[in-house]
């Protein structure tokens, strides 16, 4: 009888004291993926969406930062971590071929529903990535982030930590 009893001993921690509880986070990384705003004509329209970072992590030169990229960026930037750091690199919401087809009854790649639909994706992405200690190391990813324009012309290199 003894046996089917389960144990409800109490694991022993440390105490929690004010400022543990209410201080700062020891580290934070908060990337947001928001605000999509679809521009241009034709051929030439096209979706952005803001990127907001907040972190104190010390690798970041920026604590805060706020900028716009369309989904070629990520596209980009996925090729590069792929082919210059030794991260599993997760993919990308899909291309969505089909919604770029003529005639279609709805808005294809600029209806709103499929833009929310890769908003998420693109920020679950991001905070992947941006979340692996490797990736941190990585120059893309900090332009990526933080610069108001991507270099697609840039030098690969590893950030050294401040």
């Amino acid at each position: 009888m003894a046996d089917t009893i389960a144990d409800t001993r109490r694991l022993f921690s440390k105490p929690q004291n004010l400022n543990d509880a209410y201080g700062p986070p020891s580290n934070f990384l908060e990337i947001d993926v928001s605000n999509p705003e679809t521009v241009g004509v034709g051929r030439n329209r096209f979706t952005t969406y803001e990127i907001r970072l907040k972190t104190n992590l010390p690798i970041f030169k920026l604590k805060e930062s706020r900028v716009r990229r369309r989904y070629s960026d990520f596209e980009w930037l996925r090729g590069e971590l792929e082919r210059d750091s030794k991260v599993v690199v997760p993919p990308l919401p899909g291309k969505a071929l089909f919604r770029q087809l003529p005639f279609r009854g709805d808005d294809g790649i600029f209806d709103d529903a499929f833009i929310e639909e890769r908003r998420a994706g693109l920020e679950q992405f991001l905070n992947k990535v941006a979340g692996h200690p490797l990736a941190q190391n990585e120059r893309c990813l900090h332009m990526f982030l933080q610069d108001e324009s991507v270099d697609k012309t840039y030098t690969p290199s590893k950030i050294r930590q401040a």
